[in-house]
């Protein structure tokens, strides 16, 4: 039987956290708080681990999860090609509700799904999270509900969606509250999505995937209105490109939203669409995966 622990509680939170460790290093789930929504984590290089967190949602390989990350250096560890634009983006939003689709180190050892050589990363505004992000390492962490329905915003809902499937869940307090609840159905606090990847081309523009707690005005407040494609609806000026279509594979986040679910018609929170691009199969694999040191002054402040 699974247990919620109470992390405002000294004692369950010191509990809930050795627990959770354990859990995540045995390839099992666990439901952790995030700044957004409650999310339901597993170890990113455990393809087993993935396997069971799509599972547990009642998700296929083509909605494989976004990755959340304990700092800001090990987005050079997990993705490559990361544009200017990007870490202005992430210097000023992250930690927080931002995830930033970019293309993934080919030398990666880890099988998130059919991400098509890309991964969806996102550090998120959350102690408990960031405390367990820089003992673990990076965590594939989806939004802790079934498929197609609403996104947990307590411990308590993911519980009741989830159940047994997962084996520890850390109650953070409510999810989303720092947040203005502006996303893309009533009162949703999931973040908002960018698709960087096209930036690597020349003329490539900033593509908002999905609408989240991040607005598209403060968006181009860092990086000019310019650089980001057209909205739904608008049309793109002649001498502006359009950045490719990004919607043909899906990643979840943060996870990390065009949703495949033929049960829902708008996606859960923290579903990411993966851009569509070929993975970089001709290159090796490494054997190292990246160090967590990099989140600790994060997860302390």
């Amino acid at each position: 039987m699974t247990t919620i622990y109470d992390c405002s509680v000294d004692s369950q939170l010191l509990t809930g956290m050795r627990l959770a460790r354990g859990a995540i290093g045995r390839g099992e789930l666990v439901v952790i708080p995030t700044d957004t929504v409650y999310g339901v984590a597993a170890d990113a290089f455990d393809p087993k681990a993935v396997e069971r967190l799509l599972q547990a949602k009642g998700r296929e390989r083509t909605s494989p999860p976004p990755v959340l990350i304990p700092g800001i250096p090990t987005l050079d560890a997990l993705a490559t090609d990361v544009p200017g634009p990007v870490r202005q983006l992430v210097a000023e939003f992250w930690p927080g509700g931002l995830t930033v689709i970019l293309h993934a180190q080919p030398s990666l050892q880890w099988d998130l799904g059919e991400t098509r050589g890309t991964v969806a990363l996102r550090m998120p505004a959350n102690r408990i999270a960031l405390e367990l992000l820089s003992e673990t390492g990076p965590l594939a962490v989806s939004s802790a509900n079934l498929s197609g329905q609403p996104s947990a915003t307590t411990a308590a809902d993911a519980e009741a969606m989830l159940g047994e499937s997962v084996t520890v869940y850390l109650d953070g307090g409510q999810a989303g509250e720092a947040y203005e609840a502006i996303g893309e159905r009533p009162g949703d606090t999931s973040s908002t999505i960018i698709d960087a990847t096209s930036l690597s081309g020349e003329g490539g523009l900033l593509r908002i995937v999905r609408a989240g707690v991040i607005s598209r005005e403060r968006i181009a407040e860092v990086v000019g209105e310019e650089l980001l494609a057209p909205a739904d609806g608008e049309e793109a000026a002649e001498t502006v490109p359009v950045a490719p279509d990004a919607e043909a594979t899906a990643v979840e986040d943060a996870v990390p939203d065009a949703a495949s679910d033929a049960s829902a018609d708008t996606p859960a929170a923290d579903d990411v669409p993966a851009a569509d691009v070929p993975a970089a199969d001709d290159v090796p694999a490494a054997s190292a995966r990246p160090t967590p040191d990099d989140g600790a002054d994060a997860a302390a402040s």
